[in-house]
């Protein structure tokens, strides 16, 4: 195959890497059955004037399968920490005992599970789309070639042919992961 086809085909496949990557981190915020640290990941405190994340100026600790510890670094923050946490909305209100805030994860119910499988439902939506973002980015690219005549027409539609190919396989890793989160979410 061409060398500029394969640059192409390698550029996806990084690009299309990245999207399954970022398919991951978001369901880590999702919760399952026993609470998750980085269930936090998303939270920001404002430090001294700037949009700091939780775990740069606090300690977080999971004490249990449904109990979080946040201890932070200065004292002063703990309000600060509270409100990030209130305004991240990430299913708590936490309880500030004058050391730490802790944060009381209730038990998930069967609706609740429903719900968070409906959230990375619509993660794996999202990670999908933007593998098939990829593809349209790859072959207009290859049309490019074509249409500048760097490659010939069969080395297109040959390159095009791959680049659905190599989709499929990006796309069906995205449902294989969102049906391996649905399960551990659905476990009790």
């Amino acid at each position: 195959m061409n060398e500029k086809i394969n640059e192409v085909l390698e550029e996806m496949k990084l690009e299309m890497e990245e999207s399954l990557e970022s398919l991951k981190r978001q369901y880590k915020t999702v919760r399952t059955g026993k609470v998750s640290l980085s269930v936090v990941d998303n939270v920001f405190v404002n430090y001294y004037g700037s949009r700091t994340k939780l775990a740069q100026v606090a300690t977080v600790l999971a004490l249990d399968a449904s109990t979080i510890a946040v201890t932070p670094w200065e004292k002063n923050l703990l309000g600060e920490i509270e409100k990030g946490i209130q305004i991240a909305n990430i299913g708590v209100n936490p309880t500030n005992d004058g050391t730490q805030v802790k944060l009381f994860f209730p038990p998930m119910t069967t609706d609740k599970r429903k719900e968070n499988v409906k959230i990375c439902s619509g993660i794996t939506e999202d990670a999908k789309v933007s593998i098939r973002n990829h593809r349209k980015d790859a072959n207009i690219i290859i049309k490019k070639l074509e249409k500048d005549k760097i490659i010939t027409a069969d080395e297109s539609k040959s390159a095009q042919d791959s680049v659905q190919k190599i989709t499929d396989q990006y796309t069906q890793k995205a449902d294989e992961n969102f049906k391996a989160k649905e399960i551990e979410i659905m476990k009790v």
